[in-house]
């Protein structure tokens, strides 16, 4: 079994270590379980259940080093939060749908269940990483048990997972920490807790101007900030869960103390070795003079 899921689990805070892609580990899921569709993000059609016709039988991309200039901008952008070695791995024991063609169905339908599963685990870790949320981290830890033993059930119990009723149940206590990380970046800021800075949910921020924007304590959850120009905005404290950041140019922004950013929020943005990044993300190595390191 690879090293990252061993049963040696991290403290609360630091587990989302064990929530990051591991290709190598991983039988090709999301070019095989995942639909997309002809767009400036995916050069052709292809429906869900159908291996990419790039996949190569080791299960390793036969254009990796090329996927954005022969059209695949999306594949660099996706992140499934460690859900693909979970999976291939610990599932389905290491046999992978090539070597046991029955298996395939039910692998490609377990592998959405358990990447939405583990993207809240990593909301939850997030937040157990949180000091000034100390007084949820008991509910916090509970909640992160429950979700984590939702991984751990058999392929029918997967498959037959509700991921979108336990989110909504897991999202009421995210807001909780929400109100309190914000409010304290609005404190910071000098901006009392009545004069939060909310956007409201899925805010229409497509092409918004917004260079140099003081957005500590923002609530962005679900922003449109499509084209967004970000650049230099100091975005502490921000909630950022759901925010569409396609070509949202965050180049010099700070996003260090972002709240509830991902890898693929990251990855579908433009940034630069200037943008500053939480400890836990990797800079794109497509950005403006990436060198892989984050500024924090």
């Amino acid at each position: 079994m690879p090293e990252n899921l061993t049963t040696e689990e991290p403290p609360y805070g630091q587990r989302r270590l064990t929530l990051q892609a591991d290709c190598e580990h991983c039988f090709g899921l999301c070019c095989a379980a995942l639909p997309f569709a002809a767009s400036v993000d995916f050069a052709a059609d292809k429906a869900a259940g159908q291996p990419c016709g790039h996949l190569r039988e080791d299960f390793r991309c036969g254009i990796h080093d090329g996927l954005r200039a022969q059209g695949y901008r999306g594949c660099t952008v996706y992140d499934c939060f460690g859900a693909g070695q979970r999976v291939s791995q610990v599932t389905f024991g290491g046999v992978n749908w090539r070597e046991a063609p029955g298996s395939a169905k039910p692998m490609f339908d377990v592998f959405p269940v358990m990447w939405q599963l583990h993207e809240l685990l990593w909301y939850l870790d997030e937040a157990l990483s949180l000091p000034q949320v100390s007084h949820l981290h008991e509910r916090l830890r509970k909640t992160y048990d429950e979700t984590e033993r939702l991984t751990y059930a058999d392929v029918d119990g997967l498959i037959g997972c509700d991921p979108a009723a336990h989110r909504a149940k897991v999202n009421e206590l995210l807001l909780e920490v929400s109100e309190c990380v914000r409010a304290e970046a609005l404190r910071k800021a000098g901006s009392a807790p009545e004069r939060r800075r909310s956007f409201g949910r899925g805010a229409d921020l497509i092409g918004a101007k917004l260079r140099g924007a003081d957005l500590r304590g923002a609530l962005l959850r679900g922003a449109y900030l499509i084209a967004a120009d970000l650049r230099g905005a100091d975005l502490r404290g921000a909630d950022m869960i759901g925010a569409d950041l396609r070509d949202a140019d965050v180049r010099g922004a700070d996003l260090s103390q972002s709240l509830f950013l991902t890898q693929a929020q990251v990855n579908a943005a433009k940034g630069d070795a200037a943008t500053k990044l939480p400890p836990l993300l990797k800079r794109p190595f497509h950005w403006e003079g990436a060198s892989g390191r984050n500024q924090a």
